[in-house]
């Protein structure tokens, strides 16, 4: 299906095609106006990539996102900002558990920005069942949905949480770590963008060191973020021992949707942790939000790996590693470690963190 500036659908009837070769989808739009019927015609060319939606793949190619079966749970009109990884990762998150449930799913959702920009008052953006609970108790009040869906016996529906790094690794910690230890049914979902965008950003146990924050500025003989603190989430889910963890990123929206479809197959606790870059508070082009996350992973900052009942099963090789330096640049929150005199030897620990996790992982293919 197609759509033009808000106007009706159209049906698209593809040519032929084989991948790798260039194609010319000529598609007539109908925009109907107060006395009369416009036609207009739209050419696409196609050269075998991924653009377009990957409308123009074979239908076994397509990501759920390029058909007209995707659900559109977060839908359009929210106030995210320009290049927001966390709108991008709940749309592709959320829709992959709707279609895994067909759409028999229930979603709590912490205080914070998803929640800020996705529902000012008295709109929302929500097309499904959709709670907001407080900053702390999103997997408490999911853990309460799922248990009230069993007593009524509705076991057909399922159940989401999902907030950001302050609202997971933080304030709503500890409900998280009980409702891993208590193995609930319910698929826990971090938007992970290193800070508190929402109100100000502020320093959370996911800010990298030396990240520069409004509480962690800068200044001193140490500027920006400290090593040694914070908090590893996934490998804490993962000490649980509980069914299913994972990691992800808006770079690879194909894993994303097949690690959340994996998740909606399994019963008992399970953490999918993606990582959502935030050109805000990282001080990022709008438009590198999807280059930050593949090179978060290249570097090996981020591991993508995947995870039953403690043990890893997978993880996203590194064809080529790349510097952390190359990463840290395009983000003025490390603008400090390259001023007139470099900080030579914070970017040499920071290298050796990824270089740690890529030792640790077995990431380099």
């Amino acid at each position: 299906m197609a759509v033009i500036a808000g106007h009706g659908p159209q049906s698209m009837a593809p040519n032929s095609w084989i991948p790798g070769q260039a194609r010319d989808d000529s598609i007539t739009f109908s925009r109907y106006g107060d006395k009369k019927m416009e036609q207009s015609t739209v050419k696409f060319y196609q050269t075998g990539t991924f653009t377009i939606g990957n409308r123009l793949l074979e239908p076994e190619q397509r990501s759920l996102q390029a058909g007209d079966q995707r659900r559109n749970s977060l839908n359009s009109g929210h106030r995210a900002c320009q290049g927001c990884g966390e709108a991008l990762g709940a749309r592709y998150a959320i829709d992959a558990a709707m279609a895994a449930t067909n759409g028999q799913l229930i979603a709590a959702n912490a205080t914070g920005c998803l929640e800020v920009f996705s529902t000012p008052y008295p709109e929302t953006s929500w097309q499904m069942p959709w709670v907001h609970s407080l900053f702390g108790n999103a997997a408490a009040v999911a853990t309460g949905i799922a248990a009230a869906m069993k007593a009524k016996g509705r076991n057909e529906v399922r159940v989401v949480a999902q907030g950001g790094d302050g609202g997971t690794t933080d304030i709503g910690f500890g409900c998280l770590s009980g409702m891993f230890e208590r193995n609930d049914d319910v698929l826990y979902i971090c938007y992970d963008n290193e800070a508190y965008m929402n109100t100000g950003v502020q320093r959370s146990s996911a800010t990298p060191p030396a990240a520069r924050t409004a509480t962690t500025m800068p200044v001193g003989p140490h500027p920006g973020n400290d090593f040694g603190q914070g908090k590893n989430v996934p490998l804490i889910a993962m000490a649980h021992e509980i069914p299913y963890v994972a990691t992800a990123t808006v770079a690879d929206l194909r894993d994303l949707e097949r690690k959340v479809t994996k998740a909606m197959s399994i019963h008992g606790a399970r953490y999918i942790h993606i990582f959502v870059p935030c050109p805000l508070g990282w001080g990022a082009a709008s438009q590198d939000t999807i280059k930050l996350s593949r090179m978060a992973v290249e570097c090996g900052m981020f591991p993508v790996f995947e995870a039953e009942a403690g043990v890893v099963t997978g993880v996203r090789k590194i064809r080529h590693q790349i510097p952390i330096e190359d990463y840290l640049r395009p983000q003025r929150r490390f603008a400090h470690l390259f001023g007139k005199h470099p900080d030579v030897a914070t970017i040499a620990r920071l290298q050796a963190r990824a270089d740690r996790n890529i030792r640790r992982f077995g990431l380099l293919a």
